[in-house]
């Protein structure tokens, strides 16, 4: 999926995200796991907030995107900090990467726009393969409760001097799944130009993500909801799932 125009206003509209709570997710998770993790690889990076704080905390971190437009957002606010982050325009429902990494990452929803179970069985493949042995994969996914209880169905909007936006979230035929058909009004000079992006996203119970990670070899080391460090879940209250993966060592 590619963001087009809406990587020109994301960050605006996103700065009220909690990306430091990933970044302390991730922390807390290597440490826990007691993983040695050096190299770190961010699939859907996007306009880069995860990747940039990791590389400064010192990780050698490759960002992964389908959108150029996000990546050129990403690649300047690196310059911007003084951040060292190699970033790579990428399916990664597709990818090839040429080496492996300690451990790769997928946060903020990115799981769930790959809305095809094929892909995202893809995904998770791609993953266990770019991975060393005993390096680690983490990502999160919104909840059946969130999809289904909490967007779908859903008007949201917002209105701003630089920028107002309606965006609908539509039920689809798929189980768990919605449509996002969003409409943007940004400021320029004295008049407002309009835009419209349409998005899909999906979810799947907990159990079939499960299945689906230990049919391509992962140990799921932790299922865990809301940024919590302590494992447990419910996939009708909490908002969003987060899944602690390890590739297996080659001596198991």
């Amino acid at each position: 999926m590619s963001y087009g125009r809406f990587a020109e206003i994301y960050d605006e509209l996103m700065e009220d995200v909690p990306y430091q709570d990933w970044v302390t997710f991730t922390q807390s998770s290597i440490r826990s796991t007691e993983v040695g993790v050096e190299s770190i690889l961010d699939l859907g990076a996007g306009t880069g907030e995860i990747s940039i704080r990791l590389a400064k905390e010192g990780y050698n971190v490759t960002g992964v995107d389908l959108s150029e437009d996000m990546l050129a957002v990403a690649n300047r606010k690196s310059i911007e900090q003084n951040a060292s982050v190699e970033w790579v325009k990428q399916d990664i429902s597709s990818l090839n990467m040429p080496v492996q990494y300690d451990m790769a990452i997928s946060y903020c929803d990115v799981i769930n726009y790959i809305t095809d179970e094929q892909e995202v069985q893809q995904t998770f493949q791609h993953a266990h393969d770019v991975i060393k042995p005993g390096g680690l994969f983490l990502f999160d996914v919104h909840s059946i409760g969130y999809i289904d209880g909490y967007l779908s169905g859903q008007t949201f909007s917002a209105v701003t001097d630089e920028i107002s936006y309606i965006w609908f979230c539509d039920e689809k035929r798929e189980d768990h799944s919605v449509a996002h058909d969003l409409t943007f009004f940004v400021k320029k000079d004295d008049l407002y130009e309009r835009f419209d992006e349409y998005h899909s996203q999906r979810t799947f119970p907990v159990s079939t993500y499960v299945a689906w990670l230990q049919d391509i070899g992962f140990h799921v080391l932790g299922i865990h909801s809301d940024f919590s460090q302590e494992s447990g879940y419910d996939e009708e209250e909490n908002d969003r799932i987060f899944f602690i993966c390890q590739k297996p060592t080659e001596e198991e």
